[in-house]
């Protein structure tokens, strides 16, 4: 009796695959962050805020999927960079709102357009092949 193949389906095989293709772009990632002085968990934090709607401390902390804590060592190195302020909330002061500076809206705007940069991988392939990555993850998040 020979060894069986375990065969995978095509949904399992595309999943591993992405997460194959977002683990190699890692490293572009933790580049980026660098380059605006930054934490990788500092960039995502500072792109995840709204320079015209600011949020609770607790809100971020939901957004980014983590614990308030860790939320309060994010925002303390922001605002020592001047990228975000603590601000009272109008309806509760026990609440603390973040607010992005006119220094940090202009450092996420320049950082968001350097994210949205389009990877050599995903630029090396066919205009009709990014096509349809593109209508098939559209698809997958609709």
């Amino acid at each position: 009796m020979g060894a069986t193949v375990k065969r995978i389906s095509p949904a399992q095989e595309a999943w591993s695959l992405m997460g194959k293709l977002f683990w190699e772009m890692r490293p572009r990632m933790i580049r980026l962050a660098s380059e605006f002085g930054l934490s990788p968990p500092q960039l995502f934090a500072l792109r995840t805020l709204d320079p015209d709607h600011p949020i609770a401390m607790r809100e971020l902390a939901e957004q980014l999927h983590c614990d308030s804590s860790n939320v309060t060592g994010l925002v303390d190195g922001l605002a020592a960079q001047g990228l975000v302020e603590r601000r009272e909330a109008e309806h509760d002061r026990r609440v603390r709102m973040l607010v992005i500076t006119e220094r940090g809206a202009e450092v996420r705007k320049r950082m968001e357009a350097a994210v949205q940069t389009v990877p050599p991988e995903i630029a090396a392939l066919s205009v009709e092949d990014q096509r349809a990555l593109r209508d098939i993850l559209r698809r997958a998040l609709g």
